[in-house]
C-alpha cells in the first residue's frame, strides 16, 4: 500500500507539474518583444503570405542575383547571422527566411509543417516578393526543403545549395524523436525539452565539432531558445517531427537538374557526410566540398571558406568551381570519402 501511495504522489506531482507548464506558457514569442536582442534586426522584415505572416532578412540590392537561405530544424534566420551580410557584400541579394512555425514567423495550429507544405511556402512568399528565380541554399531540414521545392518548381531554382542536408527519413529513427513521437507522451515532454538550456547545449555539442564549441555561448542558447519559448512553437516542433516525410529527397534526387553545390563537414554527426555522396552519385551536375574539422553547420563553424565557396559557384554560369584551392579541396575529399 505505502508503495502505491508513493506512485500515486510521484504521478500527482509529476502530472501537475505538466499541467502547470502547459498553463504558464506564452502562447506566442513576438517579434516587437525581443528586437533590442536580435541580430540585424534593421534587416527585418514581414510579409503576409496566404494569411500567414512570414518574417525574413533581406541583404544587398535586388539588382543582384538572389540567394534564398532555408534554416534548419529548431533554428531560424539566426544561424545565417554571419554568412548572409558576407553573400550581400560579394554581390548578392540575401533573402533568409525563417520557415513557417520557426523564428519570428507564424506558427498557425492549423499548418501539418511537412516538407512539403513548407516548399510550397517558398513558393508563395517567393511570388509575393516578385523573385522568379533564385538560388536556393538550404541546411540540414531546410536542405530537405529546397531539394523539395527544385524537385516540384525547377524553373524557379537557379542553382542549389545543400549544406549537411537531410535526404530520408533516418533521423527520425533517433530514440529521443520515436519517444516524442508517442501520443499525448510528446505534448507533455517536448516543453520541457525545447525549453531547457542544459539540453540544448549538450545538442549543440552534438552539432558543432569540437574545435568549434567556442560558439556556444549564453547569447546563442538565448537566440535560439528565444523563438522556441511559446505554446505554438512547442506545436510546430511536434508536428514537424510527425509529419516527417524526406525520403522522396534520396529517391527522386537524381531527377535534380540544377547545378548543385554540396557541403558537408567531415564529421557531421546529425547527418552523416554519407548522405552527402549519396546526392554526389545522384545528382549529374553536382560536386561534393567536404570541410574538415567540421561538424553540422559548415556555414557557422567555417563562415569565410563558406562564403568563398558559395559566391565562387554562384557566379560561375554552370556552377563550376575554378580556383585552385576548390578544386584541390574537392577531389581530395571526394577521394577520401570514396576509399572510406
Amino acid at each position: 500500500m505505502e508503495k502505491k501511495h508513493l506512485a500515486l504522489g510521484v504521478g500527482g506531482v509529476v502530472g501537475a507539474t505538466v499541467a502547470w507548464k502547459l498553463l504558464t506558457r506564452e502562447k506566442t514569442v513576438r517579434w516587437n518583444d525581443h528586437v533590442e536582442n536580435i541580430h540585424h534586426p534593421r534587416n527585418s522584415n514581414f510579409v503576409d503570405v496566404d494569411g500567414v505572416t512570414v518574417h525574413y532578412q533581406e541583404f544587398g540590392a535586388d539588382i543582384y542575383p538572389t540567394l534564398v537561405l532555408v534554416h534548419g530544424y529548431t533554428a531560424s534566420t539566426y544561424v545565417w547571422k554571419t554568412v548572409a551580410p558576407i553573400l550581400a557584400e560579394q554581390g548578392f541579394h540575401v533573402i533568409a527566411i525563417d520557415l513557417l512555425g520557426f523564428g519570428f514567423s507564424e506558427k498557425p495550429r492549423w499548418f501539418d509543417y511537412s516538407i512539403a507544405s513548407q516548399s510550397r511556402v517558398i513558393l508563395r512568399f517567393m511570388n509575393r516578393l516578385g523573385i522568379g528565380k533564385a538560388t536556393l541554399v538550404g541546411s540540414s531540414y531546410g536542405g530537405a526543403v529546397s531539394s523539395w521545392f527544385a524537385l516540384d518548381n525547377a524553373e524557379r531554382v537557379e542553382k542549389l545549395v545543400l549544406v549537411g542536408s537531410v535526404i530520408n527519413d533516418r533521423p527520425m529513427t533517433h530514440p529521443l524523436m520515436r519517444f516524442v513521437k508517442i501520443p499525448a507522451v510528446g505534448e507533455a515532454t517536448s516543453p520541457f525539452l525545447i525549453d531547457s538550456r542544459a539540453f540544448l547545449k549538450f545538442r549543440m555539442q552534438g552539432t558543432l565539432h569540437p574545435t568549434s564549441h567556442h560558439l556556444i555561448t549564453e547569447e546563442r542558447v538565448d537566440a535560439v531558445l528565444r523563438p522556441l519559448r511559446a505554446a505554438d512553437a512547442h506545436n510546430s516542433l511536434l508536428m514537424t517531427i510527425k509529419n516527417w516525410d524526406a525520403n522522396r529527397i534520396e529517391e527522386d534526387s537524381h531527377l535534380i537538374n540544377q547545378p548543385t553545390l554540396l557541403i558537408w563537414g567531415n564529421e557531421d554527426n546529425v547527418i552523416p557526410v554519407g548522405n552527402g555522396q549519396k546526392l554526389y552519385d545522384r545528382i549529374l551536375n553536382s560536386r561534393l566540398v567536404i570541410f574538415k574539422d567540421c561538424g553540422h553547420l559548415p556555414h557557422e563553424e567555417r563562415p569565410e571558406l563558406f562564403t568563398n565557396l558559395v559566391s565562387e559557384f554562384c557566379n560561375d554560369s554552370k556552377g563550376h568551381l575554378e580556383s585552385k584551392e576548390s578544386k584541390e579541396m574537392t577531389m581530395e575529399q571526394i577521394e577520401k570519402t570514396e576509399t572510406a
